[in-house]
């Protein structure tokens, strides 16, 4: 007896050539070109399921910003130390690390959607925590629990946001939640020259608030529901992300056969990923991730105010020029990443970071090397020759011999340029 296969994979692979051709015919299947296009199609809920998704995204950007920000106002209401502040401001990586250790398996269990949902709730008291300490405890304890919601947040908004977006607009939309991050991140450093820490931490609080709120409004990801075996609502909530008209079949089997794949995959142990099998990806996955968080940037984030005070230079300008030049390049990411390609995109803007810390190095060194050959010695030897012939016939010393002592005078111009040096 003929084996039956199921329409939907009936119809993805109808042909040996995966053309989708209709019994060897050059004319595609009637439905081929609108599966094709709903793979680009945008609708209302799916850009409300987005901004809902990545608006926390900007009190994350709002807890990172928000040491720089605060640190001059909350060392004086509080009487910290430096060593009590530094150790304010990094807890918050300590929160993030903890959560992003658990972000998956929460995600798995209690949904994509859910994950969000308790990372809003930590998100939440810490703010809160902050906003009505009176000593270093609550101030820690506020701070930890921010990073532990951020942690959540940063996994389950970007696998929330990648499953529910159609392929060719998937890295833009995803990369918008970077773009939030650094709009809270701005946010702090715009409004922090004139607002007090304790109203900086409802501003933060706010987009916690809203996410938390409109989490109500949007469906849960497809993928999901795959794996949990709702399918019903698996296609239910496809086609309300891709509207109407639009042909889900081929979209929802490739969804199904992902999910069994995954499945079989998933069986394994995590002692699996020291394998050499997995030794390419992983060292790829984890050296990008370890670059990005050893590369300087979270720590030039959370000292910034304290950075530019010891180099003589104006807080507020400081810190309103990062805040003023991170956005628009954020906003670039988001609409070159599928156009560019990530690996190019990565490597070029990687390598010109690195390029501008070289060469800040490079030019501390070439300004003292340059100093050393030319400006330290040229000028006092210019100097005794130029003011020998002119000054000479005044600066000549006589001593008992009435032999005349024109080289002491010089010597001691030279020495009184070197000391106000």
């Amino acid at each position: 007896m003929e084996e039956t296969r199921p329409l939907l994979v009936e119809r993805r692979f109808d042909n040996a050539d995966g053309t989708g051709h209709i019994n060897g015919s050059s004319e595609p299947a009637a439905n081929e070109h609108s599966s094709s296009s709903s793979t680009t199609t945008t609708t209302a809920l799916l850009l409300l399921a987005t901004f809902v998704a990545i608006s926390g995204s900007i009190g994350s950007g709002c807890a990172s910003g928000y040491s720089s920000a605060a640190e001059s106002g909350i060392r004086e209401d509080l009487g910290l130390t430096s060593a009590q502040y530094s150790v304010f401001a990094s807890i918050f990586n300590v929160g993030a690390m903890v959560g992003a250790t658990v972000s998956g398996k929460i995600a798995d269990l209690i949904g994509r959607r859910g994950a969000i949902w308790f990372s809003d709730i930590f998100s939440i008291m810490g703010w809160l925590a902050i906003l009505f300490a009176k000593g270093i405890w609550w101030l820690d304890l506020g701070r930890l629990a921010l990073g532990f919601g951020a942690g959540i947040l940063t996994y389950g908004a970007s696998i929330y946001v990648a499953e529910i977006t159609p392929k060719k607009i998937r890295g833009g939309f995803t990369a918008a939640n970077m773009l939030m991050v650094c709009g809270g991140i701005s946010l702090m450093f715009f409004i922090g020259n004139i607002l007090t820490w304790r109203n900086l931490a409802i501003f933060g609080l706010v987009p916690c608030l809203v996410q938390s709120v409109g989490l109500f409004f949007i469906p849960e990801s497809p993928r999901w529901l795959a794996k949990i075996g709702r399918e019903k609502e698996l296609e239910d909530t496809i086609q309300h992300l891709r509207g109407k008209k639009a042909d889900i079949y081929l979209e929802v089997a490739e969804i199904r056969d992902y999910t069994k794949t995954f499945d079989q995959l998933s069986k394994t142990s995590i002692l699996n990923l020291f394998e050499r099998t997995y030794a390419h990806p992983l060292t790829i996955g984890v050296g990008l991730v370890l670059l990005v968080q050893f590369g300087g940037n979270n720590g030039i984030l959370s000292y910034a105010s304290s950075i530019f005070e010891a180099a003589g230079c104006s807080v507020s300008v400081g810190t309103t020029a990062m805040a003023i030049i991170q956005i628009p390049f954020t906003a670039l990411n988001v609409f070159i990443v599928d156009k560019s390609g990530r690996r190019s995109l990565l490597m070029g803007f990687y390598y010109s970071s690195e390029l501008c810390a070289i060469l800040v190095s490079c030019g501390i060194l070439v300004y003292f090397a340059s100093c050393a050959a030319g400006m330290n010695a040229t000028p006092f030897v210019l100097m005794s020759e130029v003011s020998r012939p002119a000054f000479a016939p005044r600066l000549i010393l006589e001593d008992q011999s009435h032999r005349p002592l024109v080289g002491v005078p010089i010597r001691a111009i030279n020495s009184i340029f070197c000391c106000i040096d």
